[in-house]
């Protein structure tokens, strides 16, 4: 069970104060939504669990499996098994879909993965996200449209299997067939001890990917936790509905 726990985290940018006293706790096995309003910290707070060098901890803790992260560089949690999925993902033009993917599955493992092995994993994983294997020559991102960098992301999930998941607006451009096929992707992966955080502005993605505890956020803090009727609240009255 890879439990992803956050105890009275105080996060700046710069001298500003982003996060502040902010706790959570995601067990193992659950998947949790984040919502808020923009400027309410939820980028800032995936950023600091993955260890951005951007973000400065103050005080506070993060835990993953019981022990501290905090001092952790970005790639030894990463290699923990801590996977942060971007809103905006980068283009890294001359790396092809399959290096970066080889390059980052033999990080992640700190083994030597066979070319027939990784190449069987990876045209089934393409397949299940309906991206066309022809990709897997292009380099990575570049060209590609908003939708297609999201299936990336997945895709990166399903050769990885991370076991802390956290999706920064993996729904933002994406259209409703797009958004389907990105969910079925993560749902297909989701359960077995994962922890995931899903962060979005929109009840349309929480309607393909079910959460099991959604929290609001504002201010750099948690306001209010509870289940979807929550998301309800927010599509009928706004953040001010749940006392933002």
């Amino acid at each position: 069970m890879s439990t992803l726990e956050i105890n009275g985290l105080n996060v700046s940018v710069e001298g500003r104060m982003i996060l502040r006293d902010f706790s959570l706790l995601i067990p193992g096995g659950e998947v949790h939504a984040l919502m808020g309003p923009n400027g309410a910290g939820k980028s800032s707070l995936a950023n600091a669990i993955v260890g951005h060098p951007h973000y400065e901890i103050e005080s506070g803790d993060i835990l993953f499996d019981g022990a501290s992260i905090i001092e952790l560089p970005p790639d030894e949690r990463a290699r923990l098994g801590i996977f942060l999925s971007f809103q905006y993902p980068a283009e890294l033009p001359g790396i092809s879909v399959a290096n970066f993917m080889r390059a980052a599955l033999q990080a992640r493992s700190k083994e030597h993965v066979s070319a027939t092995k990784f190449y069987k994993k990876l045209y089934e994983c393409m397949d299940l996200l309906r991206i066309d294997r022809s990709f897997t020559s292009r380099s990575m991102n570049v060209g590609f449209s908003g939708g297609e960098k999201k299936r990336f992301e997945i895709l990166q999930i399903l050769m990885l299997q991370p076991t802390c998941i956290l999706l920064d607006e993996i729904d933002s451009g994406l259209d409703i067939d797009a958004l389907k096929i990105v969910a079925k992707g993560f749902n297909s992966f989701r359960g077995g001890g994962i922890s995931a955080l899903v962060i979005t502005h929109y009840k349309r993605l929480l309607q393909h990917i079910v959460p099991d505890v959604v929290h609001i956020m504002d201010g750099g803090r948690i306001v209010r936790s509870g289940g979807l009727r929550l998301v309800d609240s927010l599509e009928e009255s706004g953040y001010q509905s749940v006392g933002t």
